[in-house]
């Protein structure tokens, strides 16, 4: 799991705020311990200890004495806007500023956004669309073998 660049307390840190942005990790929910990382990842219980530190640091979890860490109340939105943030200063700030030198109005730019938008929410009902059929093929053939089951047993030997 953790085998990126990173030291390894902040690839801890990074998946708790993922899990927690993602709903996995709800608020007052409790995390799993220092030594449970320690014993099921194979790693200093030191590191886990100072991802949570940082994790307290910023908010997201907090500690109860004797019980553990737990995720604190507004830690989700709390991420969602520093990501929110983080997303406007490093990813649209510098399309806008690429847009400027490039001669490309704003409007297109937003444009551009729009269209795409549209074609990944064309993409994801699609897909959901074939989710749903293939689901529904599969209790049909399901059902159609318990019949099957059913008669076979009825019918006379």
């Amino acid at each position: 799991m953790f085998d990126g660049r990173d030291p390894v307390y902040l690839q801890i840190a990074d998946q708790v705020r993922e899990d927690v942005l993602r709903g996995t990790l709800r608020e007052e929910e409790q995390v799993m311990s220092t030594t449970g990382y320690a014993t099921t990842f194979r790693i200093n219980p030191a590191t886990a200890a100072k991802a949570f530190a940082e994790l307290v640091d910023e908010g997201v979890l907090y500690k109860r004495r004797g019980v553990g860490m737990f995720v604190a109340a507004g830690a989700r939105e709390h991420l969602l806007a520093r990501r929110r943030q983080r997303f406007f200063a490093e990813v649209v700030d510098p399309v806008v500023d690429e847009a400027a030198v490039l001669g490309v109005a704003v409007e297109d730019v937003v444009a551009r956004l729009r269209d795409r938008s549209a074609q990944l929410r064309t993409a994801e009902v699609a897909e959901v669309a074939e989710v749903t059929e293939s689901a529904a093929s599969a209790a049909s053939a399901a059902s159609a073998a318990s019949v099957e089951s059913v008669e076979s047993e009825r019918s006379p030997r």
